[in-house]
């Protein structure tokens, strides 16, 4: 396999019929490739979010990047929607749920479409690839440090959200999940319990927890990044992805 690829900015239908701005990454020598659909974290669709993107790409998988703010970001960087979503009370679950959704049928359209999809996600976007797991049809989904997935957000927070544990039962697929064992949203704690909650319902889940490791460690751009830790997490998502989206 061949490591060329395009990269582009596209738009899709999502949440309610929206136009939704998307970054579509695609091997050219695919001829048949699993699809990913690329759940950003909190600070929004910014550079990092669309390098893994590519990286997705350069081993052979098609990949989507939903821009969760574009409904918010008109005129405004990106760092700017960021602030104005988390402001509001974060994405909707709702909204979340019908955009990812719409990526996912995107990535079914292309050509090159073997027929299963996963999605990834960092931060709040572990989180929401968990929820879209539980809400739709997905071959594979990979939780990277979700917060919020156990407990509610810390009072003084001004995210609307609240936990999604509870839906562990409809859990649609094999669930990875990357925590740091320094993280504290989620903790070792809600890690443990997330656990307990998908085994209780009889649902396939491999999890890691690196040590000295703390949240957002996989982000080469910020204070957290933990190069041991990342290095061995790209590995085992990428075994992940190979052993539930290769082949037809």
């Amino acid at each position: 396999m061949g490591d060329a690829m395009r990269a582009e900015t596209i738009r899709f239908t999502g949440h309610g019929g929206d136009s939704v701005e998307g970054y579509l990454a695609q091997p050219l020598d695919a001829q048949s490739a699993g699809a990913v659909v690329v759940i950003h974290h909190m600070p929004g669709y910014d550079e990092g979010t669309k390098e893994i993107t590519r990286k997705l790409a350069a081993h052979g998988y098609l990949a989507l990047c939903p821009n969760l703010y574009s409904r918010e970001a008109v005129d405004i960087s990106p760092a700017e929607a960021a602030a104005a979503v988390r402001s509001a009370g974060g994405v909707p679950d709702e909204r979340l749920v019908g955009d990812v959704d719409g990526a996912r049928r995107r990535l079914l359209e292309l050509p090159s479409s073997n027929g299963k999809v996963a999605t990834i996600g960092f931060c709040s976007g572990g989180r929401q690839s968990f929820l879209a797991a539980c809400s739709m049809q997905l071959d594979a989904a990979v939780d990277c440090y979700g917060a919020f997935v156990v407990s509610a957000p810390p009072e003084g927070m001004p995210l609307k959200i609240r936990p999604v544990v509870d839906r562990a039962k409809d859990l649609s697929c094999p669930l990875l999940g990357l925590f740091g064992a320094e993280d504290q949203h989620p903790s070792p704690h809600e890690v443990a319990a997330l656990a307990e909650a998908c085994d209780a319902h009889g649902k396939k889940r491999e999890f890691h927890t690196f040590d000295g490791a703390g949240h957002a460690f996989f982000a080469t751009d910020r204070p957290n990044y933990r190069p041991e830790a990342a290095v061995e997490g790209w590995k085992i998502i990428l075994d992940f992805f190979a052993r539930h989206l290769d082949g037809s």
